[in-house]
């Protein structure tokens, strides 16, 4: 592709570097979304079958990009559900304390406080060095050395979703496997934009919300649960996460047994007739942008315009400590982060201020010209 621009509902005078607060709609998404809607008004044409071929034709892309098996990925509508299912399913004889960061999402969060709170167990939060040097390698240095054999879990993101600061996923999964610590990943700021090998990183679950860069519809997400979640107990049961469930004439021979992996996990009426058809096209389109071209494309592009930030005095993680694609700036001498991307928006180039940052997120369809612009328009601002 020479412009990717035209594969997503972006008008050609709107700048748009907010992907991490959601993604424009790829136009195969919206048809398979419209194909969707059709599909339903007419029921007579609805059988069984359809309850489940979608949903696993889905899992089973989802499984591919993070290279597990399909039957250990549920289909649920939120992150926050996906983690708090996890975080319920942690042992509570475990340890005697949590992990997350310093302003981690708070679906992560919340879900580690609730655990802590009705177990009766300390949540600890590991904050960053002040010094802007080596910022990213002291924060993973510190939140390594905090895991023990008394953690119970570890819940964090796969990078800050204020400022892009990667976590070394590897050097944690490999710790939390030692320590016999579960690891919660909340991939949304990642999975579908940089590579995510679950094997790799030793998770035990990684969850990620749809609308982002896994280029899906909203209020919909997709969750890998390791094998040992699998006798774990979900937020709710659905008739359909059971064994035998596509036999619509025997549901009343009530069974125990649900189906095997992470099924159980699914959301009740996971079939949607309308957002599974518009996931699996979204899926699609992730393979074939691949979340390493996307790394190099933002770093590529981005590196002119980081360089004249700082040059103006900006603070910026370092290439080896965030994504490509996601970073903070933060801006010199107390300057209002709200009034400079209100002038941005005024010349249509939309960011988002996640903390006290000023978050820019970059996509295929960004180009180095509009990055170029970008730096411009806030140096004017400083």
């Amino acid at each position: 592709m020479t412009n990717w621009k035209e594969l997503f509902q972006l008008p050609a005078h709107i700048h748009y570097f907010n992907h991490a607060y959601m993604s424009p709609l790829p136009h195969s998404v919206e048809f398979a979304g419209l194909d969707g809607v059709r599909f339903k008004r007419e029921p007579w044409k609805i059988t069984p079958d359809h309850f489940f071929d979608g949903a696993m034709e889905v899992r089973t892309k989802f499984a591919k990009l993070l290279a597990c098996p399909a039957h250990q990925i549920a289909i649920i509508p939120s992150a926050s559900y996906g983690l708090s299912a996890a975080c319920s399913n942690v042992d509570p004889n475990r340890g005697s304390h949590a992990i997350t960061v310093a302003e981690e999402f708070p679906s992560g969060y919340y879900a580690a406080e609730a655990w802590c709170k009705k177990h009766q167990k300390t949540l600890k939060v590991i904050a960053p060095t002040q010094n802007i040097e080596n910022r990213s390698k002291i924060w993973n240095e510190k939140l390594l050395d905090a895991i023990s054999d008394d953690t119970a879990m570890v819940v964090i993101s796969a990078v800050h979703w204020t400022d892009g600061t990667r976590f070394e996923l590897e050097a944690i999964g490999k710790r939390c496997r030692e320590t016999q610590t579960t690891f919660i990943v909340d991939g949304t700021q990642a999975v579908g934009a940089m590579p995510i090998d679950v094997n790799r990183i030793n998770a035990d679950a990684v969850i990620c919300a749809a609308y982002k860069w896994l280029l899906g519809p909203y209020s919909m997400a997709l969750a890998y649960y390791g094998e040992s979640f699998n006798d774990g107990q979900p937020l709710e049961i659905s008739y359909l996460n059971k064994q035998g469930a596509i036999h619509f004439h025997k549901l009343v021979e009530y069974t125990v047994a649900f189906e095997t992996g992470a099924a159980r996990y699914n959301m009740g009426e996971f079939s949607q007739f309308v957002h599974v058809p518009m996931m699996s096209a979204a899926l699609d389109l992730v393979s074939i942008c691949d979340p390493e071209h996307i790394q190099q494309w933002g770093y590529q592009i981005t590196d002119p315009l980081i360089k004249e930030l700082q040059n103006k005095g900006c603070t910026i993680e370092s290439k080896e400590g965030r994504g490509g694609h996601i970073f903070g700036v933060m801006l010199p001498g107390g300057k209002d982060v709200d009034v400079v991307i209100q002038q941005l928006r005024q010349n249509n180039f939309y960011v988002s201020r996640r903390g006290n940052a000023l978050r820019i997120s970059i996509h295929l369809y960004n180009t180095a010209e509009e990055a170029m612009q970008l730096g411009a328009l806030i140096t004017s601002c400083l």
